[in-house]
């Protein structure tokens, strides 16, 4: 199983370097021992029907018009269609898009998220699978969805996978990042200033205008969601 990106299907232009493809690697890593070391417990309560504390209401309740906002960028009738969703955590947004009739290839990082999102959906046929969403044995799609799986890398990863992930599908691509918020500035200029061995994966803020220079065409601009302590911005890649 691949875990990097491959040069070779990026754009003319945009082919990652080294630096590129261990950045991104490195990032994976951690997001990978954080979800499935050390929050794999206080993930599935976020995303269960439990009470949660009121911080992480506005989480749940944030997450939820996301996952809305990209279902809205989708065909209501999926029969047919093959759909990556590119990091599904706990199968939430794969469920959704198999009841719209897609054929659904769920991928995780965390095998502790994806046997969650396995006994949750036992019912369903979608295929969860832990491992790497740019591994290019996963075929080609229709669409790919990447919902809160990408917040994480610098710019130059985020624009290589999803360079990546473009020549996979033959639609379009939904996903999600941080924006460049005041508030997730100084977030995430703290981070850099105080740096822990032990922290969580830190949320990287975007700007649209700098991501698409590393990308081939536009990005097609979603609703930004702010509730709380969930701030997000859907963006489009199309074919």
């Amino acid at each position: 199983m691949s875990d990097q990106p491959i040069p070779e299907q990026n754009p003319p232009g945009l082919e990652p370097g080294l630096g590129v493809q261990a950045s991104y690697a490195a990032t994976r890593d951690r997001v990978e021992q954080y979800f499935d070391k050390s929050a794999t417990k206080v993930w599935a309560r976020l995303t269960s029907d439990e009470d949660v504390s009121r911080i992480r209401q506005t989480v749940r309740a944030g997450r939820d018009a996301m996952r809305d906002e990209i279902l809205g960028r989708l065909p209501e009738d999926l029969k047919g269609r093959r759909i990556l969703d590119a990091g599904c955590g706990v199968g939430q947004l794969s469920a959704e898009l198999a009841k719209r009739g897609a054929d659904v290839l769920a991928v995780d990082i965390s095998p502790s998220l994806i046997e969650i999102a396995r006994e949750r959906h036992a019912d369903s046929n979608i295929s969860y699978v832990a491992g790497d969403m740019l591994d290019p044995s996963w075929g080609v799609f229709d669409h790919i969805v990447a919902m809160d799986s990408l917040i994480y890398y610098k710019t130059p990863d985020l624009g290589s996978a999803l360079s990546t992930l473009k020549l996979r599908t033959s639609r379009s691509i939904v996903f999600t990042v941080a924006p460049r918020t005041p508030f997730l500035m100084a977030f995430w200029g703290l981070g850099q200033v105080f740096p822990r061995s032990d922290r969580s994966p830190t949320m990287v803020p975007q700007s649209p205008k700098q991501l698409e220079k590393h990308l081939t065409g536009g990005l097609v601009r979603g609703r930004r969601i702010s509730n709380g302590f969930y701030i997000s911005q859907c963006l489009e890649v199309r074919r």
